[in-house]
């Protein structure tokens, strides 16, 4: 069965954004969040266009070549701009977590509106022997709440942003983590961990 992850990038105090995200401005004042995707001479084997350090290669491209399908909520969806029928990985189908209808319906975006865990599971079928890509805090959250997570991996940039849409929201109780694995990499150390359940 496919496995279930969020890879994320993060500030130090656990934000995805910095202040004012919104449509088109996903990031809000946070733009440094990403700089590690493009600060490096070695370039992605997934993603045209973005030149990593090789520590941050290796750990990139490993997790993203196990992508088959991503589930997003629908504040990752409008800011991020994929309304105009994009994804947020070029060989994946996107899940869009939403109780309102999206803009337009495009091939390669399914709409769920029951809840997290049908959202896994169509996820889950559109990623056939691959695995699940969760982006944002609000369908990680609930999906970590519901015990859908296998894996968090955290490409942590060392900067506090003070403010900003944060990663985790609250949940009913504590999740506890195994770190697999932690590569320091120019800008960004990557933290790999599995949900214990």
């Amino acid at each position: 069965m496919s496995r279930v992850l969020a890879a994320l990038t993060v500030s130090v105090d656990g934000y995805l954004t910095g202040r004012d995200p919104g449509p088109r401005r996903g990031l809000g004042d946070g733009g440094t969040l990403f700089d590690w995707y493009f600060d490096g001479d070695t370039p992605s084997a997934v993603f045209d266009g973005f030149r990593l350090s090789a520590p941050s290669a290796r750990v990139f491209d490993r997790a993203a070549a196990r992508v088959g399908a991503s589930l997003v909520g629908r504040n990752t969806y409008d800011d991020s701009g994929w309304d105009s029928g994009g994804t947020p990985h070029p060989d994946a189908p996107l899940v869009v977590l939403s109780h309102r209808p999206l803009p337009a319906e495009h091939p390669r975006q399914t709409l769920v509106t029951s809840g997290i865990d049908e959202a896994v599971e169509v996820a889950r079928r559109l990623a056939g022997e691959k695995d699940v890509a969760l982006m944002g805090g609000g369908v990680t959250t609930a999906a970590l709440a519901a015990g859908l997570v296998d894996e968090l991996i955290l490409h942590q940039r060392p900067v506090l942003l003070g403010a900003g849409r944060p990663y985790f929201q609250t949940l009913p109780a504590p999740v506890e983590l195994r770190l697999v694995e932690a590569v320091a990499a120019p800008g960004v150390t990557h933290l790999h961990y599995e949900v214990l359940r």
